[in-house]
């Protein structure tokens, strides 16, 4: 992996984590593109750029995760379904994530349900994340188990959920990027667990390459989260349907004219 490769990713990353598009999809292209292999490393390095987008939560959000353990507590209840469903069926989704055709499937699906959902769930009734119930935060949690099928989009499948749950658009995205700390800590803490067990260690360049990966991760996500609400607020979600659909088509088109396509 090139420096360049590196910060093209982060980019990705940063842009992608907590946008309703699939971060895994944009990954199969920009990997594609740029003729990258999935070594140890590059699939190391694109599940613990991953602390740097917590990080932007974290500091965008600073205030609040000080308010009450009552918070974390449903944080907790809403990341059970996704975490019990993920242990037992790892193999089954690990053979899903051999399927970049599956991947642009769901990305198209996806972006036909974005299409309507505004017009779905129209009159909400919760306006701060802060204020569901934990009947509530378990249900979002087991909408968040359709992002175990590469493509979904872990952000878009618990908005989804959180609007179903009647809070606002700005309240169920919120409430998404608070729910992806736990489980993007969680899968970058195994992922580091699992490539040194196997005897990988990291080169000075390689440490170099994570660092520049989380720092690009963390200013970019910064800029996304912002922007993301700005026009989720506006606007609503069919800007992003149609561009789900529209990467969805893209992946097809590369599979079809004989791009090797990984995911990474």
């Amino acid at each position: 992996m090139t420096y360049f490769q590196a910060i093209i990713l982060a980019i990705i990353e940063g842009l992608t984590e907590f946008l309703p598009v699939s971060s895994t999809g944009h990954m199969i292209i920009g990997t594609a593109l740029m003729g990258m292999e999935p070594s140890a490393f590059v699939k190391l390095f694109t599940i613990v750029i991953q602390l740097g987008t917590i990080l932007s939560v974290l500091v965008l959000y600073f205030k609040r995760f000080f308010k009450s353990l009552d918070f974390y507590y449903k944080l907790v209840v809403a990341g059970i379904p996704a975490s019990v469903l993920g242990l037992l069926l790892s193999d089954f989704i690990d053979s899903l994530l051999e399927s970049p055709l599956m991947v642009a499937i769901m990305l198209v699906l996806g972006g036909l349900v974005l299409l309507f959902v505004d017009k779905w769930f129209n009159k909400p009734t919760v306006d701060n994340s802060d204020n569901i119930t934990y009947k509530q935060s378990f249900i979002i949690g087991l909408y968040q188990c359709l992002a175990l099928i590469p493509g979904t989009s872990r952000s878009a499948s618990t908005i989804v959920g959180a609007m179903t749950q009647n809070l606002t658009r700005k309240a169920a995205a919120e409430f998404s990027f608070f729910l992806a700390i736990p489980m993007m800590l969680g899968a970058s803490i195994v992922k580091l667990y699992k490539f040194l067990k196997e005897g990988h260690t990291f080169s000075s360049d390689e440490v170099n390459l994570l660092i520049i990966g989380n720092v690009v991760g963390f200013v970019v996500a910064i800029i996304a989260i912002k922007t993301f609400i700005n026009i989720l607020t506006k606007y609503g979600f069919k800007a992003f349907g149609w561009y789900r659909i529209v990467v969805g088509v893209v992946i097809i088109v590369l599979i079809w004219s004989g791009h090797s396509l990984q995911i990474i």
